[in-house]
């Protein structure tokens, strides 16, 4: 029998003007871009976070602290590929992600496929294991302010 297990994982940073803003592994095109201490790369946070609960072993801010000079900027590609790297020597595999992202803009709709293909070999998975979506808040709240964006991310993984 195989054994599987799902995660789930949220993350979610201040947008602020003059940024570079990074989600899913790409810079989008966009006039305001997220906080952090990494690049704050909201997508892969939630994926991270995911695959480390599913495979009982914390959650990224554990592995790779904000207070950490180490992390300051740091591109988070380098985190996913850490975190397959670390579940993998667990025994576990990626099955599939299914993440959301809610952002009033930009339209992330155009740029789904080249963050599938950014993430993909990070996770050792096909494109076509990573769904990715997009929603906004209908102008409510932080997103629809425009003062923030989260995502969540579920994964199945299995041995």
């Amino acid at each position: 029998m195989t054994n599987i297990r799902v995660g789930m994982g949220y993350d979610v940073h201040q947008l602020e003007e003059g940024r570079d803003f990074w989600m899913g592994g790409i810079k989008l095109p966009a006039t305001k871009g997220a906080v952090g201490h990494s690049d704050a790369d909201v997508l892969i946070h939630a994926i991270c976070d995911a695959l480390l609960g599913a495979a009982n072993m914390r959650d990224i801010g554990f592995h790779f602290k904000n207070t950490d000079d180490r992390w300051k900027g740091m591109d988070s590609k380098f985190f996913l590929k850490e975190v397959t790297r670390m579940i993998t020597e667990k025994g576990w595999k990626v099955g599939n992600v299914d993440c959301t992202i809610c952002l009033e803009k930009p339209k992330i709709g155009p740029h789904i496929d080249a963050m599938k293909k950014a993430m993909a070999p990070l996770m050792n998975v096909t494109e076509e294991e990573i769904a990715i979506k997009a929603t906004t808040t209908e102008t409510l709240g932080y997103v629809g302010r425009e003062e923030g964006v989260n995502a969540s991310a579920v994964v199945l993984i299995y041995k």
